[in-house]
């Protein structure tokens, strides 16, 4: 029978290649968990269109935030204008936009009044395309509450002025995997990459991102 000595050293090598193997399971069990989670979807927004100052232009698609309509829209879908970002929610997003091949500028200071008067929860500061959700309350956002508060139109077939038909089409992405529901829906979480593409099959992107290098403060 092995020493007592040489029965606790058995032991000690055991426990260490337990944890060599991650908590006693194979490499290949180990699972990788992202910010993001499984996408969720929300009710549509189907009315964008019919709010004050909406855009059903093609773009380029300005921030649209004069003080008078962003303000009148806000209250149309039931935002704040508030006097400074909410911090219970704080979470941002990426989205790219492609029209007939080419990208589309998301500009800086959607949702923030021109004047510098108040701010909506969802806003952008910059033309990155980072989107800023920084609510005082706690809640569930979706794309279509973004693009409603920038005041242009987005459907399941239309985006501003461009609209499936003629061999064109509208597509999105959410995380590099397709989605096929009407974008509204998308629910905001945090560091997810969203493309929105409009145009014939040879004008979509060839390279679907399925992420985007937030800063450190994001």
């Amino acid at each position: 029978m092995p020493s007592p000595a040489i029965r606790i050293l058995a032991a000690l090598l055991a426990v260490a290649a337990c944890l060599a193997l991650s908590a006693c399971g194979s490499a290949k069990t180990t699972k990788t968990t992202t910010t993001t989670g499984p996408l969720q979807l929300g009710p549509a927004f189907p009315d964008i269109a019919k709010l004050p100052g909406a855009l059903t232009t093609k773009p380029p698609w300005p921030a649209n935030n004069d003080s008078n309509t962003l303000q009148l829209r806000l209250r149309k879908i039931g935002l704040p204008a508030l006097n400074a970002e909410g911090q219970v929610v704080h979470i941002h997003q990426h989205l790219d936009l492609f029209a007939n091949g080419e990208p589309v500028t998301v500009p800086a200071q959607i949702g923030i009044d021109a004047a510098g008067a108040y701010i909506a929860p969802l806003h952008t500061h910059d033309a990155t395309g980072v989107l800023h959700v920084e609510s005082p309350t706690v809640a569930t956002f979706t794309l279509g509450q973004i693009f409603a508060v920038w005041g242009v139109r987005l459907d399941r077939t239309c985006i501003g002025g461009l609209c499936a038909g003629g061999g064109k089409q509208l597509r999105v992405w959410v995380n590099g995997k397709p989605l096929n529901a009407d974008p509204t829906r998308i629910e905001l979480a945090a560091h997810e990459e969203i493309v929105i593409a409009y145009g014939t099959p040879a004008q979509m992107p060839k390279s679907i991102p399925s992420s985007y290098a937030f800063g450190a403060d994001l």
